[in-house]
């Protein structure tokens, strides 16, 4: 309290500039106040994004490390409570999302500080272990080294299959790095490697940062605040493009294990312990596991269930992007649907004037912009289409 009088600032304008209210309000024709119309700018990222992602081969088996910078720099408060708070929550919903759209790969955590990098976790298919880990070791010291964290990462990645897409997200807070030898050799083995290096910083740009990613086509941004942050986490959940020389054709053996009985007793082969029902067996050697998917601790093959598989499909077969509706047409004003055909809520503006809509280009219906978003992000099927089948 004491620093904030100081600086000149009273409680009630600290709240004001921590929450920068004023940039919620933009002005009209007549230089009157509005607030700005969030659902609009929503559904326009969401349209650019939708934009980007052709119909284009994507790697549904990922190998994701996520290495946390846990140096002094992720103590700052310029992110409240800390950069460490709020990058550690939104790494927890990242995880969780990532499992629910690609339930064949899998994800370990990495940190760095001290200067040395650690392994938090393996490489594994379980969300919840993963967060566990990871609110267990929140604590910030020393210095970042960039090359020790990929160093490490790189050796564990260089044994991944072919089929595997291997990839680094980077969550840095420093402005530099202290590195044991030549980070640009350590850049280049991951290229070699076909690792896709992405980097999310919560300070300033960097080039080291810029050159890893340029050279291993991954992407570099800046968070600008929380929301911003919680955006540039959550795109990396959808399957990224597959790299050319991997966009080949493989065939990779899966088991389907059964639900044991649940009076049954088995000693798992996850925990080493015996468990009274609630588990599958391998198929191929008949060891016990607890969840799914995973790899057999035994014979290593991957299980899965059909529902992982069928989640995963929808990535290979988008829905196609619906088309804006254009207004400009008075005649045809009148015969515009007054409901969305998702919800059947009304679509219509003040003055019952058509409101923002988009139209299936194949079932020709209309839908809200909510429905539209859920469509595409979450149901991956036309409400319309189905109807008519």
């Amino acid at each position: 309290e004491e620093e904030d009088e100081e600086n000149g600032l009273a409680a009630w304008e600290r709240a004001y500039a921590d929450e920068r209210s004023w940039e919620s309000l933009q002005e009209d024709e007549s230089g009157l106040l509005r607030p700005i119309d969030n659902q609009s700018l929503h559904h326009a990222q969401y349209r650019r994004r939708l934009r980007t992602t052709a119909r284009i081969q994507k790697g549904l088996i990922r190998y994701l490390y996520i290495v946390i910078d846990l140096s002094k720099a992720a103590s700052e408060m310029d992110f409240r409570p800390s950069r460490m708070g709020v990058v550690a929550k939104h790494v927890e919903a990242f995880i969780r999302e990532y499992f629910y759209q690609n339930p064949l790969s899998q994800v370990g955590l990495v940190t760095i500080k001290d200067g040395v990098s650690h392994i938090l976790t393996d490489l594994g298919g379980s969300p919840e272990s993963h967060v566990k880990a990871l609110m267990g070791k929140l604590e910030c010291s020393g210095d970042a080294s960039l090359q020790n964290a990929l160093d490490l990462v790189q050796g564990y990645l260089d044994q991944i299959p072919s089929y595997g897409h291997r990839e680094v997200l980077i969550m840095y807070s420093a402005l530099s790095t202290c590195d044991p030898g030549d980070i640009m050799g350590t850049i280049q083995k991951c290229k070699k490697s076909k690792i896709r290096c992405s980097v999310i910083g919560l300070s300033a740009e960097i080039f080291i940062c810029k050159h890893l990613c340029q050279e291993t086509g991954g992407s570099y941004y800046i968070a600008l605040d929380e929301s911003h942050l919680k955006d540039l986490i959550l795109e990396h959940a959808p399957p990224p493009p597959a790299i050319a020389e991997f966009a080949i054709a493989n065939l990779i053996k899966m088991g389907f294990p059964q639900r044991a009985a649940e009076s049954s007793v088995a000693i798992c082969s996850c925990h080493k312990e015996a468990k009274v029902g609630d588990g599958y067996t391998c198929p191929r050697c008949k060891a016990r596991v607890c969840e799914l998917p995973t790899e057999c601790r035994i014979c290593g093959l991957t299980l899965i269930s059909s529902p992982h598989l069928a989640r995963s499909y929808h990535h290979l077969f988008p829905i196609v992007p619906f088309d804006e509706v254009s207004m400009s047409y008075s005649d045809q004003q009148n015969k515009l649907p007054k409901a969305c055909f998702g919800c059947q809520q009304s679509v219509l503006g003040p003055g019952n004037k058509p409101g923002l809509r988009v139209a299936c280009p194949k079932c020709k219906q209309h839908f809200c912009l909510d429905c539209d978003i859920y469509i595409h992000e979450s149901l991956h099927n036309c409400p319309g289409c189905d109807s008519t089948r």
